[in-house]
């Protein structure tokens, strides 16, 4: 007897929000992942992205309502600002649809709170967009830190600069409002997931802050350093702009381990040669959006948990106090240093 096997539901989504991003996320699983498919779209002015809804299939409106409404969207998926992003969470909650939301979740960790809560009420999976995690390069950091080879963890530093900030300026993203502490919303927050991650939340954190030339056309330095609840030290830094460049490197009692880019990862153990390891490219987009899906069947938790939810927004809370630049993004002109409090709730 031969026993059908029961196909995958593909889980319909809409996209709030069509700009260069939202773009980005509907492209990289439109026709080519067989766990969640876009079916909607929200944006406010809909004959100005009519060309790309046509060809992916989108119907768009230019209401959030609309999409709450209507049954055959089962999940929503936020590339909106950032400032929109906890009110838009709260009422997907509230619908009983489950909502994936592109970084940073919020600015502030009660904001974070209100968010995770809202979802744990309702049942609903909450996830966020770290696509750094799904980089073959991390995935295989996070594997060696946790295997203990490293002994005890003493330090980290992260890097991530580009240069989006001139070729992709929207001006949003200028708002004091919607993008405090120089580049840490836009890149630095992918580092500070990454901390989180692998080191777990911070204890403490202070700033140094440059600015050069401001937006559109921004030119700034942010250098941040973080003492975590486990004892150990770690820097972030970030220009804007550079050509893009990332690494992440864990320094341990026993030796040390590098991510750099998405695909490469060095592993330096003492009395050991150094061990370069490399991996296919992936398309990471693609892997957090089913990752969302997956978790949104019940196939497995998604893999930002909603502690590190909060704790990484705590943590990115801290930083931009840190460095000075929460309500007034200029006021770092000069170089800024000061401590910032202890990561609790305020």
């Amino acid at each position: 007897m031969t026993i059908a096997m029961a196909t995958p539901h593909v889980l319909n989504a809409a996209i709030v929000g069509l700009g260069r991003w939202g773009k980005n996320l509907v492209e990289s699983v439109q026709g080519k992942s067989a766990g969640i498919r876009f079916v909607r779209g929200m944006v406010r002015h809909p004959e100005a992205v009519a060309d790309f809804a046509g060809r992916h299939g989108l119907v768009l409106t230019p209401r959030f309502q609309d999409l709450l409404d209507d049954d055959a969207v089962e999940a929503l998926v936020l590339a909106t600002p950032h400032g929109l992003h906890v009110e838009q969470i709260v009422a997907a909650a509230q619908a009983g649809k489950p909502v994936f939301c592109e970084k940073p979740l919020a600015l502030s960790r009660i904001e974070a709170e209100r968010a995770v809560e809202a979802c744990a009420r309702a049942g609903v999976v909450l996830g966020v967009g770290h696509d750094k995690r799904f980089w073959p390069s991390m995935m295989e950091l996070k594997r060696v830190v946790d295997s203990g080879c490293l002994g005890t963890l003493l330090h980290v530093e992260g890097n991530l600069s580009n240069e989006n900030s001139r070729t992709a300026y929207t001006a949003w993203r200028g708002l004091p409002s919607e993008s405090p502490g120089g580049c840490l919303t836009a890149t630095g927050i992918h580092i500070l997931d990454a901390f989180v991650n692998l080191l777990g939340p911070a204890r403490q954190v202070t700033a140094h802050y440059q600015l050069r030339q401001r937006a559109p056309d921004c030119v700034d330095t942010t250098t941040v350093y973080f003492e975590f609840q486990g004892g150990a030290s770690g820097v972030l830094t970030s220009v804007r702009p550079t050509p893009v460049f990332f690494r992440v490197h864990v320094f341990g009692t026993n030796g040390s381990a590098e991510a750099r880019g998405a695909d490469d990862m060095e592993l330096r153990l003492s009395g050991k040669p150094a061990e370069r390891r490399s991996f296919a490219p992936v398309d990471a987009l693609r892997y957090e959006l089913e990752a969302f899906a997956d978790a949104v069947a019940g196939r497995a938790a998604y893999p930002v948990t909603p502690q590190q939810i909060i704790e990484t927004v705590a943590t990115l809370e801290a930083a931009i106090r840190a460095v000075g630049t929460a309500s007034q993004p200029t006021a770092g002109a000069e170089h800024v240093s000061l401590l910032a409090r202890p990561l609790d709730r305020q």
